[in-house]
């Protein structure tokens, strides 16, 4: 079965599940050399997306030729190899994941693992333009929560950040995730003399809708456009800002990622820091990152990877795909080297954000 010959529909009927990888067995889980477990796998399932940001894409994107894709099927048993080892959260994202012809099948199969308890958490990370078609079927195949890609409430600075995407169709995903009952948290990029003065504004705008805000430092991943020292607003300023009006109180609540969340009294919201840069926690980190061709990354900030490609082509049993997870995981280097280059102006990791997904 390939990408072009599952059912693209939105009915709810479940494809034919392999069984090799299906999570519940005995197999050790993975442990990199510093002792994380792995537990969570974010799966890029499309370099793709329907929007050009200025700080993830260059306006004219060369994309991967769509022959070198991983199929759906393909990433399906991939992701429950991963579970079967003690992953208990997914999350697809891109480029765009829902732009992704006919990717609501990978969700109905791997939704299989929630059922069976096998999977904590299945989630996406998504710009929000797709999901007036798709969020009442994500709910209904066992989604809880997603993460919405939102930079500002300005419709002309959101066409100046996106370039080709409209504020109106992110509201309206907005919307239709609220009417499904999907639990919402807004990512929103920092970008200095950008959208700096919106942070209030959108704190108030997320947590008005009883959603969590999470902010996050432009990363140097990729050649764009622009200049990235020009864009790089570090979160500690930030949160400097924010706390002469607002009474942050840090909390342990936690949602798998990076982020370190405060408690905004004023709103009785939850307002999370993602600094890459200026203060990164990768003495915690327990993620891998694997891209829609294969390639699994250990780390977003180091080029180190591992092709899955081969070995789960090589054999249709999961020995040799196993091996290679188990000899990836064991080279998953301490931390990132992000940094922005003020010098040579050249980014720390050539790929694009896109490729790995966020």
């Amino acid at each position: 079965m390939s990408d072009q010959s599952t059912n693209g529909g939105n009915g709810l009927e479940r494809p034919v599940a392999q069984t090799d990888g299906a999570g519940g067995g005995d197999a050790p889980a993975l442990v990199d050399p510093f002792g994380r477990r792995i537990t969570y796998l974010r799966v890029s399932v499309t370099d793709r997306c329907d929007f050009r940001c200025v700080y993830c894409m260059s306006e004219h994107m060369t994309f991967l030729p769509r022959r070198d894709l991983l199929t759906l099927e393909e990433l399906d048993r991939l992701c429950s190899v991963f579970v079967a080892r003690g992953v208990r959260k997914l999350r697809i994202t891109g480029g765009e994941p829902l732009v992704r012809r006919n990717v609501m099948w990978l969700f109905r199969a791997l939704a299989r693992h929630l059922e069976s308890g096998a999977l904590d958490e299945l989630t996406v990370t998504t710009n929000g333009s797709q999901l007036p078609k798709y969020a009442d079927e994500l709910a209904a195949l066992g989604v809880k929560r997603i993460n919405v890609s939102l930079d500002t409430l300005d419709e002309e600075t959101f066409r100046a950040i996106t370039r080709w995407g409209r504020l109106s169709q992110v509201m309206a995903g907005l919307d239709a995730a609220e009417k499904a009952g999907l639990a919402i948290k807004i990512n929103m990029v920092a970008l200095k003399g950008v959208n700096e003065h919106e942070i209030e504004d959108m704190l108030r705008f997320a947590h008005g809708r009883g959603m969590d805000l999470t902010l996050i430092e432009t990363m140097p991943m990729g050649e764009i456009d622009g200049d990235r020292r020009d864009q790089y607003l570090p979160l500690s300023t930030v949160r400097s800002r924010l706390a002469e009006r607002w009474t942050l109180t840090d909390i342990p609540y936690k949602t798998g990622g990076p982020a370190r969340y405060v408690e905004v009294e004023e709103t009785g919201g939850r307002l999370g820091f993602i600094t890459p840069l200026s203060h990164n926690f990768c003495e915690s980190c327990n993620r891998v990152r694997l891209t829609c061709t294969g390639q699994l990354y250990m780390c977003l900030g180091q080029e180190g990877r591992a092709d899955l490609r081969a070995p789960l082509r090589a054999s249709e049993s999961d020995g040799l795909l196993e091996a290679a997870i188990e000899e990836a995981i064991a080279r998953k280097p301490k931390g990132h080297d992000f940094v922005i280059d003020r010098v040579a102006r050249a980014p720390a990791v050539p790929r694009h954000m896109s490729v790995t997904g966020g």
